[in-house]
Formats: structure tokens, sequence, C-alpha cells
């Protein structure tokens, strides 16, 4: 019987998704479920929605059980073989607003926050010791486990595991296999195509489409000209904006169309978000602030969703395709599945460095994830993602030595705050978030 155990299983709607979908994959039906969080009612009403998921989807064969605080974590890890983490450290109130407003106060504005830019440096930085904390817990419980790590800033988390601890960890994100149907939705090629094929490969949120083809033949010809004259329509005309313009423009400019949202891609860049040119907000429909927006939504619709999913007798569930499920029966059965994984850089990106985190395809099987070697990506798409991998990487430098320096030159590295701010501005504004997240975050000399 495998053991999963769940942190975080506050976040009640993914816990669904994951848990849920283990129920209904035959070799973890009888599976053991620890959940672990901190916050008491959201344990609780997790908890209450996954019995009546294994009541009346998978006839009770399941055990679960929950686990609340630090206390009672290595109860919840003992003995696991997959630990999933789907934590928030901080959540939006404090730590979201103050990623977001003291930012403001110097110019410099985000859209969402949570991957690079000075809120995904600080996201990392109150996140990272936590992980560290349940890497210990698990190298003396269950030191074989897999980490499964959906949380963001997904990179620098994973690249913390894989290079601070033991513990064989694999970062996962929905938005390699969105990626290339969502692009032929967007250019109107939806249904047309029959024998989709497609390769990804960079960093998470920032990983290249560099293939994409029916039965064969390449598509970017035709999605290029529609991308540009979609494009050139919208950036003339208001009427015609749309909201993956930035990744077009991307698109356009470097050949290859990227993973993740125009709304994150915005904030990844030197040139979408500048003060000295306000007029490419409005031209590119930039959404400026729009993690908080999207946070104050759930927290308020929460309120209606919470009794559906945790009051619900009749409550079901359709298996996703979030990729933990898949890859656990994998490693149970040794029969293989493909994923697109985030794994240390072991020589499978031969034009990024070594001791980063990449997004490549990767096969699933009772020896673990394995990545596949993918070579030098196209050395524009190498070159921005270097740029992200160098705040990245001084960012886990931050977080594993607890050295200050280290937290001023990932911002100053980050390509949207380097454009911005002067050196001052920036060491200033890491002062003040270093103050303002206080016992969130540790010391740093």
């Amino acid at each position: 019987m495998a053991k999963i155990t769940f942190m975080g299983a506050g976040s009640t709607v993914f816990a669904k998704n994951v848990l849920g979908d283990s129920m209904l994959a035959k070799p973890l039906q009888d599976a053991h479920i620890a959940l672990y969080d901190i916050d008491p009612q959201r344990l609780r009403e997790s908890k209450r929605m996954l019995q009546v998921i294994n009541k009346n989807a998978n006839k009770g064969r399941a055990k679960i059980t929950g686990h609340c605080g630090v206390a009672n974590r290595k109860t919840a890890l003992r003995g696991a073989n997959y630990v999933v983490n789907a934590i928030q450290v901080g959540g939006y109130e404090p730590s979201t607003v103050i990623d977001f407003e003291i930012p403001k106060k110097y110019g410099l504005r985000q859209t969402i926050g949570d991957t690079l830019g000075i809120g995904g440096i600080f996201r990392a930085l109150r996140t990272i010791p936590v992980v560290l904390d349940f890497a210990k817990d698990m190298e003396a419980v269950c030191p074989d486990a897999w980490f499964l790590n959906y949380v963001n800033p997904l990179s620098m988390i994973t690249g913390a595991m894989l290079r601070g601890t033991s513990i064989k960890a694999v970062g996962l994100c929905h938005s390699v296999d969105a990626c290339a149907p969502r692009l032929l939705q967007y250019v109107g090629l939806e249904g047309k195509v029959k024998k989709l094929q497609w390769k990804v490969a960079g960093i998470n949120h920032q990983g290249w489409l560099l293939e994409i083809t029916d039965g064969g033949k390449d598509l970017y010809p035709e999605i290029k000209k529609r991308v540009a004259r979609i494009n050139a329509a919208a950036r003339k005309n208001p009427d015609k904006r749309h909201k993956d313009m930035v990744r077009f423009e991307m698109l356009l400019k470097f050949g290859y169309y990227v993973t993740e949202s125009s709304e994150h891609t915005a904030e990844y860049v030197p040139w979408m978000i500048k003060r000295t040119h306000p007029e490419l907000i409005e031209e590119f429909n930039i959404p400026l602030d729009e993690y908080p927006r999207r946070c104050v939504k759930q927290i308020e619709n929460w309120k209606t969703r919470s009794k559906e999913l945790t009051e619900n007798p009749k409550l079901d569930h359709k298996r996703s395709a979030e990729y933990a499920s898949y890859m656990m029966e994998s490693m149970e059965t040794d029969v293989p599945c493909k994923i697109g994984g985030n794994v240390l850089n072991n020589g499978l990106i031969t034009n990024l460095p070594h001791n980063c985190v990449v997004e490549v395809p990767c096969i699933v099987d009772r020896s673990g994830v394995n990545g596949v070697y993918v070579g030098d990506l196209p050395e524009q798409c190498a070159a921005i993602n270097r740029t992200m991998v160098n705040a990245q990487l001084l960012t886990i430098e931050a977080a594993l030595t607890r050295k200050k320096d280290y937290i001023y030159q990932a911002a100053m590295m980050d390509p949207h705050t380097a454009a911005e701010l002067s050196i001052d501005e920036i060491r200033n504004m890491c002062d003040d978030l270093i103050k303002a997240h206080g016992r969130m975050m540790p010391r740093y000399k």
C-alpha cells in the first residue's frame, strides 16, 4: 500500500484534483492519504471532502488521516512514498500584499509576482526555508520518497530541494501540456489539426514550443502569419486587443512561443512594463496587479465554493490531467508515462547552466523521473532563459547561505527590476521588503 502525504492540504480544490485522481488510479486506490496543514479549519474541510470522494468514487478503500501543525509533521510524513507540495507561505495577507505594495512605492509594477521579479524572489525566500524543513523531516522518516513540487516559484523551490538536500524532487506545472492546444485555439486552428505533435523545453514558465506539427507538417509558418496579422490589428485597434498579445509579440520577435501566459511573460522581460513607456501597458493589454485581484476574488468565491465541495454528500470526481497521479501510478506499476518535468540540468539542455532547473520531457517509471536529452536551445531562447536563471540561482544561494548580499544581487539581475530601478533603489527596496516580512523570513547576515 502506497502512502501519499499532501503538504498544504488546505488547498482544497487542488487537493481534490490530485488526491481524487489518485483514488481513481487502480494501484493507488487503497493508499494511505495523509493530509497536512497548519490551518485546522481548512484541514478539516479538505479531509471531509476527500472522505466523501473516497466513499462515492473509491468504495472507501483509501485510508485518510489529518495532521495539523509542525509538531505533527513527521507523523504525516513517516513512511511516505510520495509527498505532494502545495503550500503557500504567508498567504495573500500579509505576504502577497507586501510583495506588490512596497515595490509599487519605488515605481516597480508587477502582474503576477510568483515566479520571478521582486515578488517571485521574496516568495522564494519565505518558502524555501519551510520546504527545507520538510526535507529534514523527510530525510529522517521517508528518505526514499519522491517530492512532487507544485509550488511557485517552481524552479527556485525545486532547485533548492535538489541542491540543498538528499531528497528526490521534481517540479510540476500545468503550462507545458496546455501550450500547443491553446496556441491553436488563439490563432483559429483548433479542430483543424488532426495529428498534433509538439516539443517543449526551457525553464518553468518560460519553456519554448520548439516544434509544433500536424502529421509531420510544420505548423509554425501558418501560425506566425496569423499571429502577425492578429497582433498588428490589436496594437492599432483597442477593440481587437486580446489576452495573449505579449506572447504573440515574443513569438514574432524571437521565433518561438513560450509556455506561460502573457500576464506572466510581461514581467519576465525588460521591454513590456516600463515607466518610460507607459503606453505599452494598454497597447499590449498587460494586467498590472493581476495576482492580487485574483486572490481577492478567490477568497470571496471560496465562501460559496467551500460549501459545494465540503458539504456535498454526493460529491464525486473525474480524473483530471494533473501529472501527479499518473506519475505515482507509473512508479508503482513500472508502466512508463511521459510528462513535462522540472529537474536539475545534468547536461539535458547544453546551453543553460548545469546547476539550474530546466523544464524538459521526462519519462517516469519505477526508477523515478528521468529527463530526456534536448541539446542546445535556439541561442536567442537560451539567452532569454539565462536572464531568468541568473536571478533564480542567486535567490537559491541567498536561501541556502542566509547571506543578504545574494538577495540584493538576485534583484539586481532580475530583468524587469534592473530595467526600472537603480542599484541604490533596488537595495533600499529589498531592505524595506525584508523589514516588512519580519518573522516570515529567516534572519540574513
